[in-house]
């Protein structure tokens, strides 16, 4: 899934495309941190590590979006082909869980912070 093989024959890890649901003061900070130190965390992952998609409820102007598409609905992250990993960044329960249960449904990784709905809901996440 991250392999890619170049013109030359050569196997090498491709990047690892995030897709971030949520704007708020987390998600727009993991933006800002990914985007500002590219170099560095692709160094160290040994891999470049794109945001390639944002879902919010709204546009904000915490973070630079420049390159990343922005929609309104963050099902259209969970199902975009070009997303690896989705981060949950939402919050509360019920959203984030039909979010993250459909996200595996996909075969896409996730990454949540979301304690509630670990609490909550974390037996059927797994």
């Amino acid at each position: 899934m991250f392999f890619e093989v170049d013109s030359g024959g050569e196997i090498g890890l491709k990047p690892v495309k995030l897709g971030i649901c949520g704007l708020g003061t987390v998600a727009s900070g993991a933006i800002n941190v990914i985007k500002r130190n590219a170099e560095s965390i692709a160094g160290r992952a040994g891999c470049p590590i794109e945001v390639v998609q944002v879902g919010s409820r709204r546009l904000k102007d915490n973070c630079d979006l420049t390159g990343i598409d922005f929609t309104t609905d963050v099902f259209d992250v969970v199902s975009n082909p070009d997303v690896d990993v989705v981060v949950e960044l939402i919050g509360g329960n019920d959203l984030a869980k039909e979010l993250v249960l459909k996200a595996i449904d996909n075969g896409k990784h996730v990454v949540t912070a979301n304690k509630a709905l670990i609490a909550v809901h974390g037996n059927e996440t797994v």
